[in-house]
């Protein structure tokens, strides 16, 4: 009888500690993806400032007009 309740506690500890290690490795793989997800981000917003920008100086030059700014009224 005792045998089985060594036997249920040793099997509550292995339960417990494959418990730890699943969370501790989706909390590794969470931070992952917030560090990924970051990084797109940036690299999103950089690729989308540089074509509004290189879209302005295409339109600059092609119509001659936003190159330059009058400062005289």
């Amino acid at each position: 009888m005792d045998l089985d309740l060594v036997s249920s506690v040793v099997g509550l500890q292995q339960a417990k500690t494959i418990s730890d290690v699943q969370i501790a490795v989706a909390k590794k793989v969470m931070d992952s993806d917030r560090a990924n997800g970051a990084a797109v981000l940036k690299l999103l917003q950089a690729a989308t400032g540089g074509v509004s920008q290189a879209g302005d100086q295409l339109a600059a030059a092609a119509t001659g007009l936003g190159g330059e700014l009058d400062t005289y009224a």
